[in-house]
């Protein structure tokens, strides 16, 4: 069989739906390294059919009857996600009543498809290039080196090298699992793709909910192909089975279409300028940018704290912590504390931190350090706990223990 008839055969087994020659390229890509073992990196958006190429590349391997599992990177917590890989020992933490075994060593003969990869904290990414490298881990709490042999295959919606630059992710484990990259295109990249894609789903929609197929006047057309789509394939499916549902009439119009994306973050923007893949400045991923704000809100109130303890310190420790939550050191208010009136929160005033101040930095950085070990030891090392009573994440507390070197 040609390669050009075996691409075709694949996406009829996948229901995969396009003439995009850049995902023709993908699904090649993906047929060329399936019979090696090698690394495989899948790089796309959010909803452009990631898992789908991780499956092609397994079903096509030597590896096709043993298992396949998808691992979420982003979605297990910092704290149990070397328990989900590598497995743990009973009695290794709170909670583990019994042995447990990793995904490893389930999928062991296999392959883990490790999505959104980007996600997993520094530590777990160590653990991670020692199996790539060896094959060999470690259970959680356990001194017993195990074996397996797992290919991995990964993914990102993220930039892995802006990552790497900004210490987010390591360089050695990136140049280890990119040894193949493969990328698929954006939907707004394939605007060749958006009418059979509207029409297969309109099908699809039609079969399952036993109603009429929808279909599109020219300008609905023209409307969809210069829509962004920042949710990609996953967007488009879910309004297609939204207007084949609500909608009374059959031929959908571009007002129909306006109407029904109206709340959607995607309609903030100028459809008619479709930004390109290598636009940095424009950022589809509104629940990643949501996130970011969350946990810069918390690492502002930790340094305000800080900042009101610094000053207590300099000042001969003349008032005690919950005395300053009373009094307003910064701007010299003090603050009436009755039980049944209503308290008014100090008024924070940043002070002005002279970059170039050593010293200042200095005190900043022990300060910080200090609070983090107090509070860790209050909680008898627990981060979770020790996060909350800081106000910010566990992910950026243990970032902080790795810099100061707890």
């Amino acid at each position: 069989m040609m390669l050009s008839e075996k691409i075709q055969e694949i996406k009829r087994r996948h229901g995969i739906v396009g003439f995009s020659a850049e995902l023709d390229r993908a699904i090649e890509t993906a047929l060329r390294v399936a019979p090696t073992d090698e690394s495989v990196l899948i790089v796309g958006e959010n909803g452009v059919g990631k898992e789908n190429i991780a499956r092609i590349i397994q079903e096509n391997s030597a590896r096709k009857h043993n298992n396949f599992i998808t691992i979420n990177c982003g979605s297990i917590p910092e704290g149990t996600i070397d328990s989900e890989l590598f497995g743990h020992e009973k009695g290794s933490f709170t909670g583990a009543a019994d042995v447990r075994k990793g995904y490893f060593e389930t999928a062991n003969g296999g392959t883990l498809f490790l999505d959104e990869v980007g996600e997993m904290p520094l530590g777990t990414q160590a653990r991670l290039l020692r199996v790539l490298e060896s094959g060999q881990y470690l259970r959680v709490g356990s001194s017993e080196v195990r074996k397996t042999d797992v290919r991995i295959i990964a993914a990102t919606n993220a930039d892995l090298m802006e990552s790497v630059a900004r210490g987010k992710f390591r360089s050695d484990l990136y140049f280890r699992i990119s040894t193949i990259p493969i990328r698929l295109p954006a939907l707004r990249e394939r605007k060749e793709d958006i009418l059979p894609l509207f029409t297969h789903f309109a099908i699809q929609a039609s079969e399952q909910y036993h109603v009429p197929e929808i279909s599109l006047t020219d300008d609905a057309v023209e409307f969809l192909e210069n829509y962004p789509w920042p949710g990609n394939i996953r967007q488009l499916k879910h309004l297609v089975e939204r207007l084949s549902i609500v909608e009374t009439t059959r031929e959908i119009t571009r007002g129909i279409l306006e109407r029904s994306l109206a709340d959607t973050p995607a309609m903030k923007f100028n459809v008619a300028v479709v930004p390109t893949s290598h636009d940095r400045n424009y950022d589809y991923n509104h629940d990643a940018l949501a996130q970011e704000v969350r946990q810069l809100r918390g690492e502002v109130d930790f340094l305000k704290q800080l900042f009101q303890e610094i000053i207590i310190r300099q000042s001969g420790n003349r008032t005690s912590t919950s005395e300053a939550y009373h009094h307003n050191l910064l701007t010299d208010k003090k603050i009436e504390t009755n039980s049944e009136e209503h308290i008014e929160e100090p008024e924070f005033v940043t002070p002005t931190i002279v970059p170039d101040d050593e010293a200042e930095n200095e005190t900043i950085a022990e300060a910080t350090k200090e609070k983090i070990i107090a509070t860790l030891k209050k909680h008898n090392g627990k981060r979770r706990a020790a996060a909350q009573e800081l106000g910010i994440s566990e992910r950026t507390l243990y970032r902080k223990i790795m810099k100061y070197g707890l």
